[in-house]
């Protein structure tokens, strides 16, 4: 199937390409839903991932307003909660990023064309000093600490810089956004001291407008014959389209060291209910 006129890029489904093309084709463009367990023990997944979009939630909720100690009340009593969820608040509480740009914008999502398509990213967190700084804060709630290497390499830290710099002067007082005045931080709840700080600059702005829209291309270009397997067998493990695709019909374990570093929260909104500030 190729592309529609309004398909969407976003950071998941580049990275899903990149990984694995037949992946893409299989979860973007044919829609298919295939129930495999995507780790294993499966009740231990499924509450991971119930913990995360909660501690998102009770962050969101606390950037507009509610108090803390409402929220922590919430963490402990919310069906998704436990001990871990409110370590992860508590860490929180005790050791927020510091120095944010007071003009905060949580749960917001920045949208501009590409290559004939739109390209869209959802943040958990920008923070403006208007005219001055933009710093992106993205909160993870891995069970360990990805190598800052292959942070690095993850389209996150290539499309969120690249996107705020290009599509976020609404967030700027209606001034473009310079892509040195840009930092992306990821922030892990549990490890609430060890941060991983990203700038940005002009020359990497450059090199990921160009890399992103080589990439959207040359998807936008590919028959239905043209989206093959990975040869990275071990990845499959962890993907829901195994099966169908011969791979095996046993998910890899969460706790393993090769587990996928956090359940894709992107996929857990609703696009079309967040508000977007278009370019």
């Amino acid at each position: 199937m190729p592309l529609t006129a309004d398909f969407q890029f976003s950071q998941g489904s580049l990275q899903d390409y990149i990984e694995c093309a037949r992946r893409f084709q299989l979860r973007y463009l044919e829609r298919r839903a295939w129930p495999a367990i995507e780790a294993e023990p499966a009740l231990l997944h499924e509450r991971q991932l119930q913990q995360g979009l909660a501690f998102h939630r009770l962050v969101h909720q606390h950037i507009v307003g509610i108090d803390a100690d409402r929220l922590e009340r919430m963490a402990i009593e919310q069906p998704q909660g436990g001990p871990e969820l409110e370590r992860w608040w508590r860490s929180y509480r005790s050791h927020p990023p510091a120095d944010l740009p007071d003009a905060r914008y949580p749960e917001i999502t920045l949208s501009a064309p590409l290559g004939g398509y739109r390209l869209l990213a959802k943040y958990d967190l920008v923070a403006v000093q208007v005219g001055q700084r933009a710093v992106i804060v993205d909160w993870k709630t891995t069970r360990g600490h990805p190598q800052r290497q292959r942070l690095a390499r993850h389209m996150q830290t290539r499309v969120y810089p690249y996107l705020l710099a290009l599509a976020g002067h609404e967030l700027n007082g209606a001034r473009p956004v310079p892509p040195q005045a840009v930092e992306m931080i990821y922030w892990f709840a549990n490890f609430p001291q060890e941060l991983q700080r990203f700038a940005y600059s002009e020359e990497q702005y450059a090199a990921d407008g160009d890399f992103l829209l080589s990439l959207v291309n040359r998807i936008a270009a590919l028959g239905p014959n043209d989206f093959p397997q990975t040869e990275q067998v071990e990845q499959c493990r962890y993907c829901r389209y195994r099966s169908l695709c011969q791979r095996g019909t046993t998910a890899g374990l969460i706790d393993e060291d090769d587990a996928p570093e956090e359940a894709d929260l992107e996929t857990a909104f609703d696009f079309d209910e967040i508000t977007e500030i278009p370019l």
